[in-house]
């Protein structure tokens, strides 16, 4: 049975308005995706350029965040502290450097000045970076600074250094272990000799203030290297997150054996380093500052040999590195507060007649 015209034509218009539909919709979608298709061409350019340049950028970005000075944090500076040293590989020591090229006039000009100057290596600077430091000369009314550096430096860039300082001090505290040596170390001679090392140096000394503005501000985009920052008015050292040396501390101990060649060529470097100090023999103090196998041995065979007593507080027990070497900071505290009461009466009795100041030279050509 066959339906009637009259009653398909509904349906087929019904149909053909559909289709009709159907093909408006895929133009409108056709033209729709020309379009964005249209646009993605023609931002394809600036994707490429981006991309070209995240390659190259990132792994710029990444190297200046693990080797740069940005790979250390700034929570150190104040209007008293530099940064001394950031482990990182395009970075490192700046100590040298500041003092060596006079990148830091204010700290070089409080090293000169001082009544009292620790000389050595980074031994001496954590034990004696302390409160109780601090303390006893403040109670003494006398002025110090601590001239110890990274890198186990010894007596060969201190006698350079105090040459050009030209120190009025009366009282040297030198901590003689491995320090009358009779070769350069790495840092001491790159700096004492490489012609480039100035303007390395310098710009070490400029990026600090960029590292300051950015990552004291900003602490997440900069990283968590060793820092080491320095007292430009009295050479104290502070290092945050000492905590990450949390399982490498060991006790000290001492070492009583003696190599007789090691003391032999100590003796004869300090007699001639000695000999260039404008101080009082008595006003020389010579000490060993613990460690992990201290050269306990070794530094009493020295100082006899250079006509001195080595002084060290006795009766210490418990005392402890914080990384193997270094004194952590509460044996720091008590060892330095039990030396400076054993050397006080040494240090207090430090004026003489012989000490005048005025143009004199204090330090021996």
């Amino acid at each position: 049975m066959s339906l009637s015209p009259s009653l398909n034509k509904p349906k087929l218009i019904e149909n053909l308005e559909q289709s009709a539909h159907i093909v408006d919709a895929s133009v409108v979608s056709s033209d729709t995706s020309r379009r964005r298709r249209d646009g993605l061409f023609a931002a394809r350019p600036t994707i490429y350029i981006m991309i070209l340049l995240s390659a190259f950028v990132a792994p710029y970005l990444y190297k200046l965040r693990t080797g740069s000075i940005f790979s250390c944090q700034a929570s150190g500076y104040t209007s008293d502290r530099y940064l001394s040293y950031c482990e990182a590989t395009n970075y490192g020591d700046y100590e040298h450097g500041a003092f060596w090229f006079d990148l830091e006039p204010a700290a070089e000009m409080s090293a000169a000045a001082a009544d009292v100057l620790f000389l050595g290596n980074s031994l001496t600077q954590f034990a004696f970076s302390t409160a109780a430091t601090a303390r006893w000369f403040s109670s003494a009314s006398a002025s110090y600074y601590l001239l110890g550096f990274i890198a186990f430096e010894n007596s060969i860039f201190a006698q350079a250094l105090l040459h050009n300082l030209n120190p009025r001090a009366e009282v040297y505290i030198i901590n003689i272990d491995d320090f009358f040596q009779p070769s350069e170390t790495q840092v001491g001679k790159i700096v004492m000799r490489d012609e480039a090392a100035h303007s390395r140096y310098k710009v070490k000394g400029l990026l600090q203030f960029v590292h300051k503005a950015i990552c004291m501000k900003l602490s997440a985009v900069c990283g968590h290297h060793l820092v080491i920052f320095r007292s430009r008015q009295n050479g104290t050292w502070y290092m945050p997150e000492i905590s990450k040396f949390r399982g490498a501390e060991r006790p000290v101990s001492d070492d009583r054996q003696i190599n007789q060649h090691e003391v032999d060529d100590a003796i004869g470097i300090g007699q001639i380093f000695l000999s260039k100090l404008h101080a009082k023999a008595e006003c020389v103090i010579l000490t060993a500052v613990p460690t992990v196998r201290t050269k306990t041995g070794v530094a009493n065979a020295i100082a006899s040999g250079l006509g001195k007593t080595l002084i060290v507080p006795e009766h210490l027990d418990g005392l402890q590195t914080f990384d193997g070497t270094h004194l952590d900071p509460a044996s720091a505290e008590r060892w330095s507060e039990a030396f400076l009461k054993t050397a006080g009466p040494q240090i207090r009795d430090r004026r003489s007649p012989e000490h005048s100041y005025g143009t004199q030279q204090h330090y021996a050509e």
